[in-house]
């Protein structure tokens, strides 16, 4: 299977309360972007590594790799004002794949089996995502009412998320919405169906201080 992974990686590290954008922050000894992409590169050391970052953080990565010695192959793309614009930019640049996989760049704990899953399952739908049943409460609100919904009819999504090329480019040629809350949405909207993978739950979206202790605790297992 000839695929490729972009990577996003575009955060600013707000709510960590960081100067240091999160993707670079240090994790078990290396910035946790690296661990992401090392993920994907056990899992499948022919997959296309596409690194969408921002132009301002690339000379940051650069010199972390070779300080590092770090040398997992891959191709930075410039990131654009959103995540829809970096991957846009970064599927432009991908050549020679059939199945493109899109994945966030500070979830660093993405089980390997789970990625296989996504593209297994990309490849008999078209399109594929990783999702963990929803654990808590939910509640929909309305101005200052709120009622209970049924939780069993809800999954939290998760990354990678897999489909086949044409589907993702033609996807990609729409234009950009607020509505498009990740490339799922974005697909959808072009009228195609998502399948849906079990994920694993520690595949968290880094964005907090609790998040990064969590991932620590996680590799270190």
């Amino acid at each position: 299977m000839k695929c490729a992974v972009i990577i996003v990686a575009g955060g600013r590290g707000v709510r960590m309360g960081s100067r240091l954008p999160k993707q670079f922050l240090p994790l078990c000894g290396k910035p946790l972007l690296m661990h992401t992409l090392e993920v994907f590169h056990r899992w499948n050391a022919d997959a296309r590594l596409m690194l969408a970052l921002p132009e301002m953080h690339r000379p940051y990565w650069e010199m972390l790799c070779r300080e590092l010695d770090w040398r997992v192959p891959h191709r930075v793309t410039p990131g654009g004002e959103t995540r829809f614009h970096s991957v846009r930019n970064a599927l432009a640049a991908v050549d020679g794949c059939d199945w493109v996989g899109v994945h966030d760049g500070v979830r660093p704990l993405v089980a390997p089996e789970v990625i296989e899953a996504c593209f297994r399952g990309a490849v008999r739908h078209g399109a594929a995502l990783p999702a963990v049943p929803v654990a808590e409460s939910l509640r929909e609100c309305d101005g200052e009412r709120s009622r209970a919904v049924d939780r069993t009819r809800y999954r939290l999504a998760q990354t990678p998320q897999v489909f086949r090329r044409d589907w993702l480019e033609e996807a990609y040629r729409q234009p950009y919405s607020p509505l498009f809350t990740d490339d799922a949405s974005v697909v959808e909207a072009a009228g195609r169906d998502i399948c849906l993978v079990p994920g694993n739950p520690e595949n968290i979206k880094i964005t907090t201080p609790a998040d990064l202790l969590a991932a620590e605790k996680w590799l270190d297992r």
